[in-house]
C-alpha cells in the first residue's frame, strides 16, 4: 500500500538557488533511502510538496518536515491511500534567482516547463496539485500551461 501527503508552508527566508541545489540533493539522498518519491515547487518563499510512498514512511517524513526550521504555516492539504506513484523520479520546480546556468542544473524545471500532471492521480488530487502549483507559482505560470488540468 501506497500513501500521498501534498502539503503548503512558507520559508523563514528567501532561498537562493544553491540553497534550493543543497535542499533537492537532500531530499533525494533521503527520500532514495526511505523509497520515497514526490514534487517539490518553490518561488519567493512558497513551498508546497508532494510525497508518497509507504505510510508509516510519509508520516513520520511530514512530522519531520513540519517541525525543520526553514519554513512556517505547514498546512497538511491532502493524506491518503494511493494506488500508483505519480512522481516516481523526484524533481523540484522553482522560479530561479539567477537564469543563467539554470538550464544545467538536473532534476530542476522552470514553471513553465513543468510536466502536465500526471494521470496517475485521482480528479481531486491532479486539481489539488494545480491548485497548489497555481499558489506557489501565482497565474502567469498557470497560464503559460494550456492543459487544465496540468
Amino acid at each position: 500500500m501506497l500513501n500521498h501527503i501534498i502539503y503548503m508552508s512558507r520559508a523563514v527566508r528567501p532561498l537562493s538557488d544553491q540553497d534550493l541545489q543543497e535542499l533537492l540533493e537532500q531530499c533525494r539522498r533521503d527520500n532514495a533511502l526511505h523509497n520515497v518519491t514526490g514534487v517539490l515547487f518553490y518561488s519567493h518563499g512558497n513551498i508546497a510538496q508532494l510525497i508518497e510512498g509507504d505510510p508509516a514512511v510519509t508520516e513520520q517524513l511530514f512530522e519531520k518536515i513540519a517541525l525543520d526550521g526553514r519554513h512556517s504555516n505547514v498546512v497538511k492539504l491532502t493524506d491518503k491511500p494511493i494506488e500508483a506513484r505519480s512522481f516516481a523520479d523526484w524533481s523540484m520546480a522553482f522560479h530561479p534567482l539567477d537564469p543563467s546556468g539554470f538550464e544545467a542544473l538536473a532534476g530542476f524545471f522552470q514553471p513553465a516547463n513543468a510536466p502536465s500532471t500526471p494521470e496517475t492521480l485521482t480528479i481531486a488530487d491532479a486539481l489539488l496539485v494545480n491548485l497548489v502549483r497555481l499558489a506557489v507559482f501565482g497565474p502567469e505560470a498557470a497560464a503559460e500551461d494550456s492543459d487544465p488540468l496540468a
